[in-house]
Order: structure tokens, then C-alpha cells, then sequence
């Protein structure tokens, strides 16, 4: 007999490293839901970049049984790219594990994600983690979350996800301080069913899986299904819970967690955040859909070009395929003079970026051309209208413009009091404005600190999050959120390579930092760029203006190597024969430059 206070769905929420999914692999192994044989380690992270990285980069749900209750995990990234999906994850769920290291303690995504979850009023059960480690402080760190949560001593757990030490002690707070989903207001046996879909699926075989959290009636397989926002119809194929594989039991209960093989084709159709309807859900004329979710707002913009023109319908069904469980991807078609068609695509950030481009090259096989990414600048013209740029090529000429603005952001820097001189410094650099210091272990001498600042989006962009940890050996850590936006002093930086512009390495940088950026570029280019049979002209511009200028010598192929002896004149006839076929091939307008895409990494990261 199905009894749905026997059922604690929760979710693992932590910084990034502070040790999630090696915790739930401990979990795992204990309830014997997947076999000694079968296990490695950060066996939730299916991606291979995921497990090559050591991150956690798509939630992942798995079911466990334990003292007779069914416990509905789903593990969560913890990098400021990714919130988007822990917002997913806890509002399918009703308890969150908050996973603190004992080595470093409280850090910026621990408060961003432990807000998230206050938001959705769940149960918080704080656990210390890593124990096991020599550097492990439990009394300070204890202290930090007592402080923060305002809880006893007693009521935070201890425990090792390497050793598995705490993990019993961890699935009994669960299943006692754990909240049961709550009674459905319809009864259990009822015809009337309606799932929310936290997360989707592209199966080549199955076509489109979504991932669910039952709230009312039953689910069955066969049943009819109609998504509430959509209004598109299907068949449930088949429908399980996660082992951590797909495990089918032919119908979801209420309060479950599981996937449902919706039956349609067309990736569009299944958004996350919607609601499925099944049974008299689906004739009911007005069913009222389950709170989704806020609509995310993708903070940089770049282009995305296939290398070569003909695979671009294959890149547009990779971004359609990607983009159904990455709900925080938006994109919209581009035609770029110089590379063709494309796609402008906004992220939450360049690692979501970063891992976007990877998944694209390892998943489909594709060759890519990355444009440098920007933010999106509200420009105001001289005319009275007013325009939304997120790339370089649609800003107006400088005389058609009044004033420019652009996003700013709220930043927290975390870090050992020690350091904050070095951050302070680096945040003014970046045209940040203090705000106000917090201290975390109430301990102004020997202690950690949360900085607030007020910065523009684009500072953060660059090298911020690197220079942080470089000041910092390592300690700090950042979390932003979009704050307004504010005027910006801001022009176009053109780089041309054998006087050719470069479309994608144009970008938008501060009137007053223009020579630096564009000496960096130069130079990056001069150093990496293949020598080619003639001269390379390498130039940074503004407008018609050079700020910067380099000159990539020519590769010199010796044409003399077969002669010998005879009259100098006969190598001068060589030499200068030579050089009329490099003049002859610029002019024939062979002397356009192909960047290898390894330099627009190198541009992106500088």
C-alpha cells in the first residue's frame, strides 16, 4: 500500500567542491541502491566534461529506499553559472542538505543557495563535511553555520563523503526532520493528475524524457497527457523512477519523483516549468497550472558560428536538442558578413558558456567559432529611441548616439581576513563601488569576511573570478546578482589581421582601458598566430584611429636551397622572384588569415 508520508524528497546544496556528489555517492553505496560492482565515483555526473572538471554542471535526480521509506535525491552544481539549476531542483523537493567543508567553511554559493532554498520555505539540515581531511576545523565552521542559521550545536551533523562516515546518521535527520510532500487536495486514486517538469531530456531512441515531480492523482503508463502552457498532446510511453538509470514501474504516484517518456518529437514542445495534465485534468476546461519558474535573464552574449557553412543546420538541431535542459540558454539566428550564418546565444555566465561550446564540439562533433563575449548595453540615440545591443556590429555610429548604458551587478566576495587589502585593490580596479563589510565568525581579528560591492557586469566578465583567486592563494569566493544599469563609457574596438577586419574578435571596452585591451590582443596575436608566406599586419582600431600595432614577419622558405655555385645574380633572380609571388598572391587576395579556433580561447580567457 503507497503511502505518501513514507516519501522525503530532497536536494544536496553546497559551494562548488564542497563534496555533493561524493556525499550522494556514499548514500548510494549505503542503501544498496546501486550494486559495489557498479560504483564509481561521482556516478551522478554522467557528462564526460563533468567528470573530467570535477563539477557538477545538470541537476540529477535518483530514488534510494531506506528503513522503509523512498528517498527522492537530486544533487545540484554549486558554481554561481549553474543557480539556475538548483532553483529547479528545490522546488521539486521539500528538505535541503546544506553541505559545508570543514576546511573552508562558509562561501559565497553557500549563502546564494541557502537563500534559494529559504525562498521555498524547505526544512535546512546544515552537515559539516570532510571531516576526514587534516586541515578540517568542525568547531569554526560549526560556529559559522550556528551564527547563519541561528541553529543549536546538536542539530548540525558531521560527516566524510569520502569515508562515508555520518552518511546513517544523515539518512535518519532526513527521514525524521525531513518534510513528507504534502496530502494531495485530490484524492490518491483520482483521474485527475498534474506533474511538474523540473528538468528535460533528449533521447534519440525515446525522443523527448521529462523529468517530473507528481503533485496531484496518479501518472500511468498509456495514460493521455497535455502540458497546461503549451496545449500539445501526447501519450506517456513510459514512465519510472531513477536508479540512478531509468527504472520503469509503469505509473508515478503523488509526491514521486521520476521521468515520464513523453511521446513527442519536437524538443520545443516539453518546457521546463511547465505543467502535464493527465486523466480529467485534461478535459477539466480550467485547471489551474503549478507554479513555475522565473523566466532567467542571461547575462553575456556571443556569437556562435560553424567553421564550416554547411554544418549549420546540424548546429541548429545540437543548440534546439541542448537548449530542452538548458532552460537558461537563449538564442536567435545571426548572418555575420565574415562568418556567415549563426547564432547569437546568451549565458549566465563563461563557464556556461565555456561548457556550451564543449558540449557542442564533443556531443556533435562540430567546429566552432566563438565570438568574445559581451553584455547587453541599452543604447539611447540622438533621435529619442532607445535599443538593446549585444553585439559589437549593431552598435550606431558615434555621432548617433547620446548616452550608453550597461548592466551592473551586487557582488559578494567571501574570503580569510587576510586577504581583503589585495581584493579591495583589485575591486577598485575594476571600477567597483564599496559598499560595506559583514563578518561571518563574528571575529574581526582572526576571521572570514563577506565584501559587498557594486561592480559593472562586463568587470566581471574578463578575469575577475581568476585575479580573485590569484590574490587570494585560492580562499575567496564571488556570487553576483543583477543589480540596474547604469551609463557606461564605452566605444567599439575593431581588430583588423592583414588589414582585414575580424568580426568576431570585435568587442566593446571602456574608452579609457581601449589601448590596453587592444596591446593585449595584438599581442596574443603576434605570439600565436601561424607565420604565413607574406608580411601579417596585426592593428587594434578605433573608428579609422590605430591604438595598437604589431608586424608578424613573413615565413621565409629558402628558394636557394638547390643552388650551387654559378653568379650571385642567378640567387638575386630567385629572391626577387620570390617576392613578386607573395606581392602577386596579397593582391589576388589570397593573403586572408584563417585564426585557428585554439587563439579565440586564448582571446576569451586573457
Amino acid at each position: 500500500m503507497f503511502e505518501i508520508n513514507k516519501i522525503r524528497n530532497f536536494s544536496i546544496i553546497a559551494h562548488i567542491d564542497h563534496g555533493k556528489s561524493t556525499l550522494a555517492d556514499r548514500m548510494l553505496e549505503f542503501t544498496n541502491t546501486v550494486e559495489k560492482r557498479k560504483m564509481k565515483n561521482q556516478i551522478l555526473d554522467g557528462m564526460d566534461i563533468e567528470r573530467e572538471r570535477g563539477i557538477t554542471i545538470k541537476l540529477t535526480p535518483v530514488s534510494m529506499e531506506y528503513q522503509g521509506y523512498y528517498l527522492n535525491l537530486i544533487d545540484t552544481p554549486g558554481h554561481v553559472d549553474f543557480s539556475y539549476e538548483v532553483s529547479r531542483s528545490l522546488a521539486a523537493v521539500e528538505t535541503a542538505l546544506l553541505l559545508v567543508d570543514a576546511t573552508q567553511g562558509i562561501q559565497a554559493q553557500t549563502l546564494a543557495n541557502l537563500y534559494l532554498a529559504l525562498e521555498q520555505d524547505l526544512n535546512i539540515i546544515p552537515v559539516v563535511n570532510k571531516i576526514d581531511l587534516p586541515a578540517a576545523d568542525i568547531f569554526k565552521v560549526k560556529g559559522e553555520i550556528m551564527r547563519l542559521l541561528g541553529c543549536k550545536e546538536e542539530e548540525i551533523l558531521i560527516a566524510s563523503g569520502k569515508t562515508g562516515q555520518g552518511v546513517p546518521e544523515i539518512l535518519e535527520a532526513i527521514i525524521k526532520q525531513g518534510k513528507a510532500p504534502k496530502e494531495p487536495a485530490i484524492n490518491l486514486e483520482s483521474d485527475f493528475s498534474r506533474s511538474l517538469i523540473f528538468d528535460s531530456k533528449y533521447d534519440i531512441y525515446r525522443g523527448v524524457v521529462a523529468y517530473i515531480r507528481v503533485v496531484n492523482g496518479v501518472l500511468k503508463k498509456g495514460d493521455k497527457i497535455k502540458l497546461a502552457s503549451a496545449h500539445e498532446e501526447s501519450e506517456v510511453i513510459d514512465c519510472g523512477i531513477f536508479n540512478p538509470d531509468y527504472f520503469s514501474t509503469d505509473k508515478l504516484m503523488p509526491g514521486q519523483i521520476g521521468y515520464v517518456v513523453t511521446g513527442f518529437k519536437e524538443v520545443a514542445e516539453c518546457r521546463v516549468g511547465d505543467t502535464v495534465l493527465s486523466g480529467k485534468a485534461i478535459k477539466t476546461e480550467k485547471v489551474e497550472a503549478l507554479p513555475g519558474y522565473k523566466e532567467v535573464k542571461p547575462m553575456v552574449f556571443a556569437g556562435i558560428f560553424p567553421r564550416e557553412g554547411n554544418d549549420f543546420k546540424d548546429l541548429r538541431e545540437a543548440m534546439a536538442k541542448l537548449k530542452l535542459n538548458d532552460a537558461a540558454l537563449v538564442y536567435e539566428p545571426e548572418q555575420s558578413d565574415a562568418l556567415g550564418f549563426g547564432f547569437r546565444c546568451g549565458f549566465l555566465g563563461l563557464l556556461h558558456l565555456e561548457v556550451f561550446q564543449e558540449r557542442l564540439r564533443r556531443e556533435y562533433n562540430l567546429d566552432l567559432i566563438v565570438t568574445i563575449p559581451s553584455v547587453a548595453y541599452k543604447v539611447f540615440k540622438t533621435g529619442g529611441e532607445e535599443i538593446i545591443i549585444r553585439t559589437p556590429q549593431k552598435l550606431p555610429e558615434q555621432n548617433q548616439i547620446e548616452r550608453i548604458e550597461e548592466p551592473w551587478v551586487a557582488l559578494d566576495i567571501v574570503s580569510p581576513k587576510d586577504y581583503l587589502g589585495n581584493i579591495m585593490n583589485l575591486a577598485q580596479e575594476k571600477r567597483g563601488i564599496y559598499k560595506n563589510t559583514e563578518y561571518i565568525s563574528g571575529d574581526q581579528i582572526d576571521g572570514r569576511a563577506i565584501l559587498h560591492y557594486e561592480m559593472p557586469l562586463f568587470s566581471i566578465l574578463t578575469d575577475f573570478y581568476d585575479k580573485v583567486k590569484s590574490v587570494s592563494s585560492g580562499f575567496a569566493s564571488i556570487n553576483y546578482e543583477y543589480l540596474d544599469y547604469r551609463r557606461a563609457d564605452v566605444v567599439k574596438m575593431d581588430i583588423l589581421v592583414a588589414e582585414e577586419p575580424i568580426e568576431a574578435l570585435a568587442t566593446i571596452v571602456y574608452r579609457d582601458d581601449a589601448y590596453r585591451q587592444g596591446r593585449e590582443v595584438v599581442d596574443i596575436l603576434k605570439d600565436n598566430l601561424p607565420r604565413q608566406m607574406f608580411a601579417i599586419k596585426i592593428q587594434a582600431a578605433i573608428g579609422a584611429k590605430i591604438i595598437a600595432a604589431e608586424k608578424l614577419p613573413a615565413l621565409r622558405k629558402d628558394v636557394t636551397a638547390k643552388l650551387y655555385g654559378g653568379d650571385v645574380t642567378r640567387k638575386r633572380k630567385l629572391l626577387e622572384k620570390q617576392k613578386k609571388g607573395k606581392k602577386k598572391m596579397m593582391a589576388a587576395g589570397k593573403g586572408r588569415v584563417d585564426i585557428p579556433a585554439n587563439i579565440f580561447v586564448k582571446i576569451l580567457k586573457r
